[in-house]
């Protein structure tokens, strides 16, 4: 009996330890994907994409996976915004340390970031209301450094565009800031940060922020540099929607999670016209947290559709009321035809929902 069990454990293990490719496509049976592989399949057959992959998880249990045009298990693609969680979530491990506050000042780790911008804090860097400009202004040289420290000297001059806390204004340039304290809080650089507190422990081997390029020595954008592959961002969103845990050893602190998923806007001003309100045809302040998006939330507030779409089609999302997490992992290759994947992408959690509610 002894030998029969160990034979069996043995068998298990080889199992989960193959990659899940082609043949693994869904362990739960019973549902029907098809209409949510059609849409991706039209997609990738209309040349915005030439490959896509996704991954659906319900219940910690996966129930769909597949690979569309050229993409495979091995794929690796930039994936621009969605890596904005990643990066929230490393300086979140560093606030769980006690190295940093959410509530720091900019001005406490980089003196020489004066005035209203010195005065922004750690959160506000994460959640798009630190008063800072978006990006560089046209003209200036984008984040090509050889360094994070470089990339925030050439924020340093760049005025303020409005006061902390006054203004939700989604863009990169004040995360490159927060990275940067993290930098100083730890004594390492941020690649070996992310490295160290969520990457390895999440077994994310083919995930890094460096180079930012197919060029090396590149700065690390915290807000779009990002490369990943579909399982490996998978075991991410397996670790934020178990509450901070992954494989039984916690990554992130319970509380750290709540903070990431909480309204960081608060009472700063929200155009008209933001992600959320395009995509879920509402007009709300609370619609992010520190480096994700609140797409949904319940009567209560809290949020319970989280996600970090990106520019290049790349979607993550957590769907908590159904206790699913998705990932879809694409780079556009043609803008035609008026398709934009940052508001394309967002019709996924829809689809899963309707197939999920409908068995």
């Amino acid at each position: 009996m002894r030998l029969r069990v160990t034979g069996f454990l043995l068998a298990v293990s080889f199992i989960f330890a193959m990659p899940k490719g082609r043949a693994q496509q869904a362990v739960k049976k019973g549902y029907d994907f098809s209409a949510l592989d059609n849409k991706i399949s039209a997609w990738v057959d209309s040349g915005y994409y030439k490959g896509a992959s996704i991954i659906i998880v319900e219940n910690n249990q996966l129930i769909h996976q597949k690979y569309f045009g050229n993409y495979t298990p091995e794929t690796i693609a930039y994936i621009a915004s969605a890596g904005k969680w990643l990066a929230a979530a490393t300086i979140a491990a560093v606030v769980d340390e006690g190295k940093l506050s959410w509530d720091d000042p900019v001005k406490k780790w980089i003196p020489e970031i004066s005035g209203s911008k010195g005065d922004a804090t750690l959160r506000q860097l994460l959640s798009h209301t630190a008063g800072y400009p978006d990006y560089q202004p046209k003209g200036n040289p984008t984040d090509n450094y050889q360094t994070l420290k470089e990339s925030v000297d050439h924020i340093i001059p760049l005025p303020a565009d409005t006061l902390p806390g006054t203004k939700f204004k989604y863009g990169g340039l004040a995360m490159q800031v927060a990275g940067r304290m993290a930098e100083l809080a730890t004594g390492k650089d941020w690649e070996t940060i992310f490295q160290e507190k969520i990457a390895r422990p999440l077994n994310m081997s083919l995930t890094h922020f460096t180079p930012v390029s197919d060029v090396g020595g590149q700065s690390p954008m915290l807000g779009g540099g990002a490369r990943s592959s579909l399982q490996d961002y998978a075991n991410f969103l397996n670790m934020i929607s178990n509450d901070g845990v992954f494989n039984g050893r916690r990554i992130l602190s319970a509380k750290a999670i709540r903070e990431m998923q909480a309204d960081q806007v608060k009472d700063a001003k929200v155009n008209p016209g933001e992600f959320v309100e395009k995509v879920r045809k509402t007009h709300r302040t609370d619609i992010y947290g520190l480096g994700e998006w609140r797409e949904e939330i319940d009567s209560a507030g809290n949020a319970v559709l989280i996600s970090s779409p990106s520019w290049a089609g790349a979607y993550p999302w957590i769907d908590k009321q159904h206790h699913v997490y998705g990932f879809f992992l694409a780079r556009v290759d043609m803008m035609k035809n008026g398709f934009n994947p940052f508001l394309s992408s967002p019709v996924l959690p829809v689809l899963v929902r309707n197939i999920i509610e409908k068995k």
